[in-house]
């Protein structure tokens, strides 16, 4: 069943060694993955939690925090890193830009903590101020961290969401994003912060981000994991939309089966730590185009894995997640 679940999933394929077993699951039989399902995941995120400095230098060891963003947020994500994190880049000068770029994506998430997912028009005075501290700190120390590594995508990444949050304007973002996309073209966590970003409610025009998801499915390889960016932005037009039927329709439901097709369920497509998470992300798009097929294959392979994002768009995500998989 691991081996299912966790590897690539194809006929006789070898277990992961490193795949996290499925804790006992819920009722409905379905779990909250933690980690990226991954016990090296795990032994970082269990050293940062305990604020230990040499034991996550040691963790990081398999991963390139310049390029794995999902490696990254896991860090980013975690509460208390805020608070011993800085000593790290004031003491370590060896590892000072490794430092700088986990502070500078603390700081952005910290930063959103700070604000909370309210309306802006619902966001306090100090909510604003605190908000924008931050994000103010976790400019400086990307750049920094970009400067000392100019190979790295991830802080340019980073970039995008506080650049968003500050309101620092497209011309700013959009340099952003071509200096992460000169790196990797195909960089899938760059296409989602650009979708984002073309959303109306953050100052683009209806259409726009659909656009830009469609051109870069059509220039990725099959098996790649690019093609989330069309489920994803479906998503994003369900949440401008103020939820509801509007992704029901038979030509989003052929879009998005052709793309799922394209990409995760490709034979070609290589199930690395987190990719739960772009399953996930087709699972939500499916559930809410009303599609009947593809998304009983896609909550097969998940075999019951939750992960937050995106469901969190959702009111009551688990439960959203769960009642998706039952209908599937």
């Amino acid at each position: 069943m691991f081996g299912k679940l966790f590897g690539r999933g194809t006929e006789g394929a070898p277990a992961d060694p490193y795949a996290l077993p499925a804790p006992r699951r819920g009722r409905n039989g379905t779990y909250t993955l933690r980690a990226l399902g991954d016990t090296r995941v795990l032994a970082l995120v269990e050293a940062a939690d305990a604020g230990d400095w040499e034991a996550v230098k040691a963790a990081l060891v398999p991963f390139d925090l310049g390029s794995d963003h999902q490696v990254l947020g896991e860090l980013a994500g975690l509460d208390g890193v805020e608070d011993w994190i800085g000593r790290a880049v004031e003491e370590d000068k060896e590892h000072r830009a490794t430092a700088l770029l986990i502070s500078g994506a603390r700081h952005i998430d910290w930063g959103w903590e700070a604000r909370t997912a309210a309306r802006a028009v619902d966001v306090t005075q100090e909510q604003w101020r605190v908000f924008h501290e931050r994000l103010r700190i976790a400019e400086e120390q990307l750049l920094e961290a970009a400067e000392e590594r100019p190979e790295w995508i991830t802080p340019w990444r980073c970039l995008l969401t506080s650049g968003r949050g500050m309101s620092l304007g497209t011309a700013v973002n959009e340099t952003r994003r071509d200096a992460a996309l000169r790196r990797d073209p195909l960089d899938v966590e760059t296409h989602l912060g650009w979708v984002a970003q073309l959303q109306p409610r953050w100052g683009g025009e209806p259409g726009q981000a659909l656009a830009f998801a469609r051109d870069a499915l059509a220039r990725s390889p099959q098996g790649h994991r690019l093609g989330c960016v069309i489920a994803m932005a479906h998503i994003e037009e369900w949440v401008e939309a103020g939820h509801g039927d509007c992704l029901v329709s038979p030509a989003i439901q052929a879009e998005l089966r052709d793309a799922a097709d394209h990409s995760i369920l490709h034979p070609a497509y290589v199930r690395r730590p987190g990719w739960q998470v772009d399953f996930n992300t087709f699972a939500m798009a499916l559930s809410l185009a009303g599609e009947r097929h593809t998304v009983r294959r896609v909550f097969q392979a998940l075999d019951g894995a939750f992960t937050t994002w995106p469901w969190t768009y959702c009111a009551e995500p688990e439960k959203q997640f769960a009642r998706a998989h039952r209908r599937a």
